[in-house]
């Protein structure tokens, strides 16, 4: 149990940081930060442990994905039957500060999103401080590809937020060039 408690003391904030980027919901992040270490206190001592911690999150990031792929299928279900019973009226967005930062936070947000997973992936545990051999062992990757990883992440993140500021019409194009070659390391 001391172990747990040093790897807590050690490792919640920067777990907790990662999730909530990467997911854009502390409370959701703030629960599979949780679940990862429940998962740390079944487990046997591991020789990495920041970057198998940070495996453990990244492998329940995706479960939740997975989750929410099956909830909006539901809700776009739900969604189209009520749409079927009847219109309604759009919330308009106010000229605010507030408004205009909340769009630059959506954009962000989907702008990282339309990176490939291992891309997304890699930048958000560099930016969580991760080293080379950290996320080379979390993301399934050698050591001297994620340099690559993370200067090719970091310019398709660069083009499609750029592409997202432009507008509708080229996002779907910046989207797939995102997608696009993210195999290659």
């Amino acid at each position: 149990m001391d172990n747990l408690e040093r790897l807590f003391r050690e490792y919640h904030g920067p777990i907790v940081r990662y999730l909530t980027r990467r997911l854009g919901d502390r409370d959701l992040a703030e629960e599979l930060a949780q679940e990862t270490f429940v998962r740390a206190l079944r487990h046997e001592p591991v020789a990495r442990e920041r970057a198998w911690l940070f495996a453990v999150a990244t492998n329940l990031v995706r479960d939740e994905a997975r989750r929410d792929a099956r909830e909006r299928k539901r809700l776009a279900l739900l969604t189209h039957e009520a749409a079927a019973a009847g219109p309604h009226e759009p919330e308009a967005w106010s000229g605010d500060q507030l408004a205009d930062q909340l769009r630059e936070q959506a954009l962000a947000r989907r702008a990282v999103d339309a990176l490939a997973e291992r891309d997304r992936m890699a930048l958000l545990m560099r930016e969580e401080g991760l080293d080379y051999h950290e996320i080379a062992a979390a993301l399934g990757l050698s050591v001297g590809s994620v340099g690559t990883t993370l200067s090719r992440a970091r310019r398709r993140l660069v083009e499609v937020y750029e592409t997202l500021q432009r507008g509708p019409a080229s996002v779907r194009h910046g989207a797939r060039a995102a997608m696009e070659g993210s195999d290659v390391a």
